[in-house]
């Protein structure tokens, strides 16, 4: 029976819908685009490879999705990027990761937005801020005198506790007191210290609780 005009359009639409859809098994997962949506950046790996006249001996699997040796969940992103332009990754992954990937596919606009963004990152990561760190040392009231006129420079007093006597029978000079004070020292974002030698001195020196 002879297929009719609109019969064979329909046949032809089907076809050329079917063509563009693309299979990709990148390191055993298969992954499934559009020849438009590999086709963005026009020097990259990707595009050279979905071309009719394609350039690049790349075998298939047998579903016939071309095989791709590289790792699957730093594909994603990738992808994704060339869908709609945007780097969106889980958190579990590293910018180093996608930028691997970027520089082996050759997506030129990729390779720059995330070494944009490991710079923000690493500068986030440095900065610091101020911070209060307390020390409390205990001392008695003999030592009490010493203890003010040492407060090493940068540290300044903050309150002192009396917190009573070992002896029934104490007087003021037997009295143990807490003496507090505190310094501002930088901290960085990603949770390490800098801690003067001065505080580490201090806190050797008074601490005894």
């Amino acid at each position: 029976m002879a297929q009719t005009g609109l019969e064979n359009g329909a046949m032809e639409t089907g076809d050329s819908r079917k063509s563009e859809w693309v299979r990709l098994n990148v390191g055993g997962t298969t992954f499934l685009t559009t020849r438009t949506t590999l086709g963005r950046d026009q020097k990259s790996f990707l595009y050279r490879l979905v071309q009719e006249a394609a350039d690049l001996n790349t075998d298939k699997d047998t579903d016939g999705a071309f095989l791709i040796d590289r790792d699957p969940s730093y594909f994603g992103p990738v992808l994704n990027f060339l869908r709609h332009g945007k780097l969106v990754m889980n958190k579990d992954l590293a910018e180093e990761g996608v930028l691997e990937e970027a520089e082996f596919y050759n997506i030129t606009d990729l390779i720059k937005v995330v070494k944009e963004r490991i710079v923000e990152r690493d500068a986030k990561q440095n900065q610091t801020f101020m911070k209060n760190v307390y020390r409390v040392m205990q001392c008695s009231g003999q030592e009490l005198t010493q203890m003010v006129s040492t407060i090493p420079d940068g540290w300044k007093f903050e309150q002192l506790l009396n917190i009573g006597s070992h002896y029934n029978y104490g007087t003021e000079d037997h009295a143990e007191f807490l003496f507090v004070v505190s310094k501002e020292c930088p901290t960085l974002l990603n949770g390490s210290e800098e801690s003067s030698d001065r505080a580490k001195v201090l806190q050797l020196k008074g601490t005894r609780i």
